[in-house]
């Protein structure tokens, strides 16, 4: 359920431990097969649609009897003699043995990944000086970061030498590289704007190793603002103790920080005024209400998988399991992004450069939706 939902990485860079994709060749990529036609033939375009036609219909026949063999068993192992079995039970024990080191193995990646995030520690805290005009940047650092540039854009035409860094650093540098990021484009309002115009710095934490589960925390630093009370808002997300069927760590659940709202600037609610008559005397009231709204904010109240219980004595439908389901994977996929691509490549964020890395969907994925579709879609949400 979605209390075990894998890392699911894609990134153009070179892989990791916790970007490397499972990959599954379709079952149907072997049921068609490029052929040569035969140039004597007149009928090629009739020979083609029925070729297509036998192809959907075996590969519809394949689904079908696949998916009624999904969970059934063949009868096969239960039909083997005993000193077989033995064999195969002796087997599931050595593959025992094999999980148990993936999981020392992965233990010992997250090491290595620590170690690493040590030793580029005194870069992040050079970015974040930079970034918010604690101190200006080199002639060196300049230097460098144009070489990148011309290395990118052979048309790039080099700064001024004779031009000073700007004291007051890059502002709206995290706002406009989080907007930057087609996740959390989507959710960053206008009055969320606002607020992370004061956001100076984000970091990664790992949790250490005496934690029994393993995981990573974000912590987001703000100057003061209009909004809250907290300098550190916190996520932190917490995997599986040990490694999934894929090999790779299972998220558990994640853990946000309470954000300390001042007073009428809760950005996670919307507020609005009613007017209320008393049934005895007929007077009026005008009462204000909240009711939660759509923020950037609510990241930091993340959803939580539903216990196996609920789910067994049905208290949760099947329509909210899979609305769970759908926030649970966006959650885990948006702080997934921040620890591997938006902190180390805040910069690309921030110029767009790393759009061009993103997997985006192909248009040819969708169709047109008609018009009395539409009309059937809206009629839905009245009603």
């Amino acid at each position: 359920m979605s209390s075990h939902i894998p890392i699911n990485q894609v990134d153009p860079t070179a892989p990791t431990p916790q970007n490397t994709p499972l990959t599954h060749a379709p079952i149907a990529a072997g049921l068609s097969r490029p052929t040569v036609p035969d140039i004597t033939e007149d009928n090629e375009a009739e020979e083609e649609e029925t070729s297509g036609t036998i192809q959907q219909a075996m590969l519809g026949l394949v689904h079908g009897k696949l998916s009624g063999l999904v969970g059934k068993s063949s009868g096969y192992v239960e039909s083997l003699p005993v000193e077989v079995k033995k064999n195969v039970e002796a087997l599931k024990g050595v593959q025992a043995k094999q999980i148990e080191l993936q999981n020392q193995y992965k233990r010992e990646c997250l090491e290595l990944e620590k170690k690493y995030l040590e030793l580029q520690k005194p870069l992040y805290d050079r970015r974040e000086a930079i970034i918010n005009g604690a101190a200006p940047p080199t002639q060196e650092e300049v230097e460098a970061g144009e070489q990148q540039t011309a290395k990118d854009d052979p048309d790039y035409t080099p700064l001024p030498k004779d031009v000073a860094p700007a004291s007051t650093g890059i502002p709206e540098f995290w706002l406009t590289a989080l907007r930057t990021h087609v996740g959390f484009a989507d959710i960053i309002t206008e009055r969320d704007a606002d607020a992370l115009k004061s956001l100076k710095d984000i970091r990664i934490e790992y949790l250490p190793t005496t934690e029994s589960k393993p995981g990573f925390k974000l912590r987001f630093f703000f100057a003061p603002n209009d909004f809250f009370e907290n300098d550190v808002l916190e996520k932190t997300y917490l995997y599986q103790e040990e490694v999934g069927y894929t090999g790779d760590f299972m998220y558990d659940h994640a853990i946000g920080t309470e954000i300390k709202w001042k007073e009428d600037k809760d950005l996670t609610k919307e507020f609005e005024v009613k007017k209320q008559r008393n049934k005895n005397t007929n007077r009026t009231r005008l009462v204000r209400k909240a009711r939660p709204t759509a923020s950037f904010f609510n990241f930091f109240n993340p959803p939580q998988p539903p216990s196996d219980e609920a789910i067994e004595s049905g208290d949760i439908d099947e329509d909210e399991l899979e609305e769970l389901e759908e926030k649970l994977e966006m959650d885990y996929q948006l702080g997934e992004d921040l620890k591997e691509k938006i902190i180390p490549r805040a910069i690309d964020y921030f110029t767009g450069k790393a759009l061009e890395y993103e997997d985006f969907d192909d248009e040819d994925d969708f169709e047109d939706i008609d018009d009395e579709d539409d009309e059937d879609e809206e009629f839905d949400e009245d009603v």
